[in-house]
């Protein structure tokens, strides 16, 4: 039977703490909401630090921990959530927080976890039912109604979900393995130039000519061109802005923006706008994308791009982000998209950027960017050689793409008791 229960009986609420830009030094791992994104997990690789004397026992997080954003410029932040597992070492979270330590006695985490993300949940305590209210509070929480089955029904259904964003987990995390591989390779063959000579040996290693180089202001193999990027480009499109072109929300086209493209090179479509099949063939007719284009981050931070493998389905592209096509003479789409990936290019292309309130970059100033150009056949080399890995990538994002359309088509009818695991 399964009963109704405030989130008060279910568990302790606690805000997270307020410290001051002194206290952001080494010592204890602090979770804050810009470590949210999509996660469902946090990633403690990628944590700031804190002074640890100001943390005291009450401020750490532990195994089971349900953390909400509490306060956000941006309202679709506040009332996210994240599950809190494997912690070995402390770790706390800022004042912009609100943390959740269920009562195990009564509930399984895993399962009030997802409850609480379920839409008959989250109408409860989402942005759009407090008005002009840009914080979520503890009463608020505490008063959110949540259904609560006997433990074992509660055991099968969580673990259905919780197993499928572990997967999603593991891929992210093979898919970032991937890419550092691929940026391993680049940097190896075309910073350091350290590409196989024609005995099979790292050219630079070896005793490889090198000469100098007036514009770079460095050395560089010789017979290897120093020129514009624009010789390696072929052409340049971009998407189109909604105003006064179509409206979104309507369709199911996925609308691509730049908070949609990441360092790790695959689409993140969490918390993407939609188009009808009408305004798609509009962008489309603009930005003319195909397989071995790379879709470009033209706002800061630069070096989030992602090379499409595969025939794009149900996704276009806004203004803000370029469908940039090789010159394939001179570049392969691999190679021209790990450039894009590249510390040397995003040290580059971040000193000119422009804008007073978003930094970003011009076509015509990127396309002016001085770079070296290899020699194709070394290029051609580098890229068969990656394309294996990137094409893995690719598959294990398409794969958590499905996972993740799985796993919230599950959550609600699992929640609500349409659906039940055997």
């Amino acid at each position: 039977m399964t009963a109704m229960l405030s989130l008060s009986q279910l568990g302790i609420l606690r805000n997270g703490m307020n410290y001051d830009r002194q206290a952001a030094i080494s010592g204890c791992k602090i979770i804050g909401v810009a470590d949210f994104g999509s996660k469902v997990f946090p990633d403690y690789q990628t944590l700031q630090e804190i002074d640890a004397s100001i943390v005291s026992d009450d401020d750490l997080l532990h195994d089971g921990d349900i953390l909400f954003v509490r306060s956000n410029g941006n309202k679709a932040l506040v009332g996210r959530s994240m599950f809190i597992k494997n912690i070995h070492e402390p770790v706390c979270y800022s004042g912009f927080c609100i943390m959740l330590r269920p009562n195990c006695d009564i509930v399984l985490p895993q399962y009030l976890f997802y409850a609480l993300r379920s839409p008959f949940c989250r109408r409860q305590y989402s942005y759009s039912q407090q008005t002009n209210i840009t914080n979520l509070s503890q009463s608020v929480l505490n008063s959110v109604i949540v259904p609560v089955p006997g433990y074992a029904e509660q055991k099968k259904s969580a673990k259905i979900l919780y197993d499928i964003d572990i997967k999603i987990e593991n891929n992210n995390l093979l898919c970032s393995e991937l890419e550092a591989m691929a940026k391993t390779l680049y940097d190896y063959w075309f910073v350091q130039f350290d590409f196989p000579d024609e005995n099979g040996k790292p050219y630079r290693n070896s005793g490889g000519e090198m000469v100098w180089n007036e514009q770079l202001k460095r050395e560089v193999p010789r017979g290897w061109i120093v020129q514009s990027l624009s010789h390696g480009i072929s052409g340049v499109n971009t998407g189109l802005n909604p105003r006064d072109n179509f409206v979104l929300g309507d369709g199911d086209i996925q609308y691509i923006t730049v908070k949609n493209l990441t360092t790790s090179g695959i689409i993140d479509f969490s918390g993407c706008d939609t188009v009808n099949e009408t305004a798609r063939n509009i962008i489309h007719a603009r930005s003319d994308i195909s397989i071995g284009d790379i879709l470009f981050a033209s706002i800061a931070p630069l070096g989030r791009c992602y090379l499409i493998q595969s025939k794009p389905q149900k996704w276009d592209i806004n203004e803000s982000v370029f469908s940039i096509r090789a010159n394939a003479d001179a570049f392969t789409p691999e190679f021209l998209y790990m450039y894009f990936m590249s510390d040397t290019f995003i040290k580059s292309a971040t000193s000119s950027s422009t804008g007073s309130i978003f930094k970003g970059i011009r076509i015509n100033t990127l396309l002016d960017i001085i770079t070296i150009f290899p020699p194709k056949n070394i290029i051609d080399i580098f890229s068969k050689k990656i394309q294996k890995i990137l094409a893995l990538k690719e598959r294990k994002a398409i794969e958590n793409q499905e996972l993740t359309k799985l796993r919230d088509w599950l959550l609600p009818m699992l929640m609500n008791g349409q659906a039940r695991v055997k």
